[in-house]
């Protein structure tokens, strides 16, 4: 891929569930030393405070509500980011398969897109930043000289949460898994509005047979000749 040099510094990550996304985000931001922008995490933020409230998938006036009034901080940490909201530490609920099934969902509604468009790129600056989610490069950063789309089988990205899950004692279901992860794909990549999808000038990395540094080396090689 031959690129030319570039002032803006976005890199954007999309892809599917369970496909690395966070954990490539990260290892860029130690070597790159710019901020990570979790986007999934301020939709799983919105589902949770949703959840809280006992407002259900269906209303879609008081999510957006929700959206717009999200009250949430990020705190860097020594094991990564710490996410608050209303005060309350709720970094492992958001990552429960729930929260992330509801997420979703939530991430459907326009309203909620529209509220957290703007939240997401008042963050860009002439510092860098590393965006992670699933329309990153086609929506909320468009221009972003280096998109990244990274994919991997269903069977894949379910045995590397079920390893997850099982090393936190939690007791999962892997065939559960991957149907959850399925059906989630399909909602994902046709919902009506910012569909799962790669940009048409994003950089596709099937990391099913790859490890996590392959994909690191890959993404790094591309920001060094693009931002060096």
């Amino acid at each position: 891929m031959t690129v030319e040099k570039s002032k803006q510094k976005i890199i954007t990550v999309d892809g599917p569930s369970g496909v690395g996304k966070g954990t490539i985000c990260l290892l860029l931001s130690h070597q790159l030393g710019w901020p990570v922008l979790d986007s999934g995490a301020l939709y799983r933020l919105t589902a949770t405070a949703a959840m809280n409230d006992g407002i259900s998938e269906d209303n879609h006036l008081a999510l957006e509500k929700i959206a717009v009034e999200l009250d949430v901080r990020f705190e860097s940490t020594a094991n990564g980011l710490r996410y608050l909201l209303r005060n309350e530490d709720v970094s492992e609920t958001i990552r429960q398969e729930a929260t992330g099934n509801m997420a979703s969902k939530v991430a459907a509604v326009e309203g909620v897109r529209a509220a957290l468009l703007d939240k997401q790129r008042s963050l860009a600056t002439t510092d860098g930043l590393i965006a992670d989610g699933r329309d990153m490069g086609t929506v909320v950063f468009p221009d972003a000289p280096l998109k990244i789309y990274l994919t991997a089988s269903a069977e894949e990205r379910a045995e590397r949460r079920y390893k997850q899950l099982k090393d936190k004692g939690i007791d999962v279901n892997i065939r559960d898994l991957v149907a959850d992860l399925t059906a989630r794909d399909e909602r994902d990549s046709n919902r009506k509005v910012a569909p799962l999808k790669p940009a048409e000038d994003a950089v596709i990395i099937d990391t099913t047979d790859l490890s996590v540094a392959e994909v690191e080396a890959r993404v790094l090689q591309l920001a060094q000749q693009l931002f060096s």
